[in-house]
C-alpha cells in the first residue's frame, strides 16, 4: 500500500513537471504558431535567476516565483520586439533565429556560470509514507502546476485581455480594424509564454539543477506534449501531460529511467500515428 501511494505521487510529478515546463510553449506555439527553440534556454534562465537570487539574499519563495517569470519574461519581451517580430509567417526564418539565440544564451551564460552544476536546496522538507520519504516540495509542483492550469483557463476564457489575445491570434486584421494594436498583443502573448516558462526553470531548480545546456533535456519533452495535445492549449497539454507522465514514470519504476524516457517518445509517436491532429484535434474540439 505505501508503494503503491508513493508511485501515484511519482506520476502526479511527473504529469506535474510535463505541464510546468510545456505550458509557456502551448502559449507561444499553439497560439502564435512559433517554433521558439530557444524554449529550454528560457528555462534554463529562469533556474539561474532563481539561483543567483537566492545566493544574494533573496527569500527563496519570491526567487522562485516572482525572480523568475520576471526575469525571463523582460529577456522574452525583448526577443519578440527585436528578432521575431519581423519573422511572423516565416516558420523556418523564426526556427533558424530561435536555434542561434538558444546557442547565444548557453553561451553567454556558460562565460559567466561556467559549464558545472548549479542548485539551491528544495525547501519544505519531506513526511514518511510508511517505510517511504515524499517530498513536500514535489507535492506543492502538482497544485502549482494544476493552479496554472486553472488560472490561464479563467483567463482565456473570462476576461477581456484573454479575448484580445485569442481573437488577435485568430484574425489580426479585424482586431487592428477595432482598435487592438496587434504588434502590442504578440508582445504580451510572448512575454506571458516566456514568464511562464522562466518560472516553471526556477521551480525545477531545486528538484534537477541547472547548467547551461540543461535546456536540451526539457524542449523535446515540452515539443512532444504540446504537438501532442493538438489544437486545444490548456485541454490539449492537460491531456498529453497526463498520458506522457504516466507511462514515463510507470516504465521508469518498472525498468530504468532511460527506458521511461523511451517510453514516452514511443507512446508520443504511436499517438500521433493514431491522432495525426493530436488528441484534442479528435477527442476534445471547440476546447480552450
Amino acid at each position: 500500500m505505501d508503494l503503491a501511494a508513493v508511485l501515484a505521487l511519482e506520476i502526479l510529478n511527473g504529469i506535474a513537471t510535463l505541464v510546468l515546463i510545456s505550458v509557456g510553449l502551448a502559449i507561444v506555439f499553439g497560439m502564435m504558431r512559433v517554433i521558439n527553440l530557444a524554449h529550454g534556454e528560457f528555462l534554463m534562465l529562469g533556474g539561474y535567476a532563481a539561483i543567483v537570487a537566492t545566493n544574494h539574499g533573496v527569500n527563496i519563495w519570491i526567487a522562485m516565483l516572482v525572480v523568475s517569470p520576471i526575469v525571463v519574461g523582460i529577456i522574452g519581451v525583448v526577443a519578440e520586439r527585436l528578432i521575431i517580430r519581423v519573422l511572423y509567417g516565416r516558420m523556418i526564418d523564426t526556427l533558424l533565429a530561435t536555434w542561434g539565440l538558444s546557442l547565444f544564451f548557453i553561451g553567454l551564460v556558460t562565460t559567466i556560470f561556467g559549464n558545472t552544476v548549479a542548485g539551491i536546496g528544495a525547501p519544505l522538507g519531506g513526511i514518511a509514507v510508511g517505510r517511504y520519504s515524499i517530498s513536500l516540495y514535489r507535492l506543492l509542483l502538482v497544485g502549482i502546476a494544476a493552479a496554472i492550469l486553472l488560472a490561464l483557463y479563467a483567463v482565456l476564457r473570462t476576461t477581456r485581455l484573454g479575448l484580445l489575445a485569442r481573437g488577435t491570434m485568430e484574425n489580426p486584421n479585424m482586431a487592428a480594424a477595432l482598435g487592438v494594436s496587434p504588434p502590442r498583443v504578440y508582445a504580451a502573448t510572448f512575454g506571458v509564454g516566456a514568464a511562464l516558462t522562466g518560472l516553471a526553470g526556477g521551480l525545477l531548480a531545486p528538484i534537477s539543477g541547472v547548467l547551461p545546456t540543461v535546456g536540451a533535456a526539457y524542449v523535446a519533452k515540452a515539443f512532444i506534449t504540446v504537438i501532442s495535445g493538438g489544437t486545444a492549449i490548456m485541454a490539449g497539454t492537460a491531456s498529453a501531460a497526463l498520458l506522457f507522465g504516466t507511462v514515463n514514470q510507470l516504465l521508469t519504476y518498472l525498468t530504468t529511467p532511460v527506458i521511461g524516457e523511451a517510453g514516452l517518445l514511443a507512446a508520443a509517436i504511436l499517438l500521433l500515428r493514431v491522432l495525426p491532429h493530436g488528441i484534442t484535434g479528435k477527442l476534445f474540439r471547440g476546447s480552450l
